[in-house]
């Protein structure tokens, strides 16, 4: 198994590329205008962060319940951060609010083809750093870090995604060929809540040999053995990939790249503080 850390990329997970790449193509217009985006806070952060880098203002709608360390994380790039319902609905009604308020460019988290493309260069890169990998294995939320990992692949290998069991829309979708556009999810993987995108949808459909689910109980099992053996700080959203490989018995996959898309653990919630001295 070879990991790809995307934990230590910039911003702490995969999307800073979706984010920078799209930014780099935005016109003179479009960057004095501002971008507006929706996100749980991994995709917060990396618009944040490359706006900041870019000089370009953003807006930040983040749903009610995202993780405290990515909002504060969002909020320190330099973004305005806005607070919605935790639906897709409110999502992106309140940022459809903003891009009219501002007259910004809206940079969805996912459902975009510049996003796709930015995401699937952590593929790209695993596949020419480790020879003759036959399977590729990423986490799918929206679906753009799958989208573009398929699209690296490009048929030459064997691609999986993985959902948790709580916000598993993706895997019925891809059953039933009918994209779930609304869900409630109940789940600690926080990047994995929403809805795969309308762009995403068809690329999955078309290059995915299965989408494996996992429990939350599991993805935290594996998350501390990452933890402990790779040495490597890891969110649930990244570690179910490693929950799909302990749980599921893959006879075909002999080496296996994996993507860990992030690490923006909360880690007070690992480690409380004794008393004071």
């Amino acid at each position: 198994i070879f990991f790809k850390a995307e934990n230590l990329q910039r911003g702490g997970a995969f999307k800073f590329r979706g984010a920078s790449h799209v930014l780099a193509l935005l016109g003179e217009e479009e960057r004095k205008a501002g971008v507006v985006t929706h996100s749980s806070g991994n995709h917060a952060q990396a618009l944040a962060l490359a706006a900041q880098q870019a000089g370009i203002p953003a807006t930040i709608i983040m749903p009610e319940g995202s993780n405290p360390l990515k909002i504060e994380g969002t909020r320190g790039y330099g973004a305005r951060v806005v607070t919605c319902r935790n639906t897709q609905e409110d999502r992106e009604r309140t940022a459809a609010h903003w891009v009219e308020k501002t007259g910004g460019v809206l940079v969805h988290p996912y459902d975009d083809p510049r996003i796709i493309a930015g995401a699937g260069t952590a593929a790209l890169e695993l596949i020419q750093e480790i020879p003759d990998l036959d399977t590729l294995v990423a986490p799918l939320g929206g679906g753009g870090l799958l989208a573009g990992t398929c699209l690296a692949a490009n048929h030459r290998m064997t691609v999986y995604g993985v959902e948790p069991e709580g916000a598993a829309d993706g895997r019925r979708g891809w059953v039933t060929g009918e994209r779930i556009r609304s869900h409630t999810p109940e789940t600690a993987c926080d990047g994995l809540r929403t809805c795969v995108g309308e762009t995403n949808f068809p690329i999955l459909r078309s290059h995915l040999r299965d989408i494996l689910i996992v429990s939350d109980s599991e993805a935290i099992s594996a998350q501390w053995l990452i933890m402990t053996r790779l040495k490597l700080v890891v969110e649930p959203s990244a570690a179910v990939v490693l929950a799909a490989l302990i749980r599921y018995p893959l006879p075909d996959a002999k080496r296996v790249g994996v993507i860990l898309s992030g690490g923006n653990l909360d880690m007070s919630a690992w480690f409380c503080p004794g008393p004071s001295d």
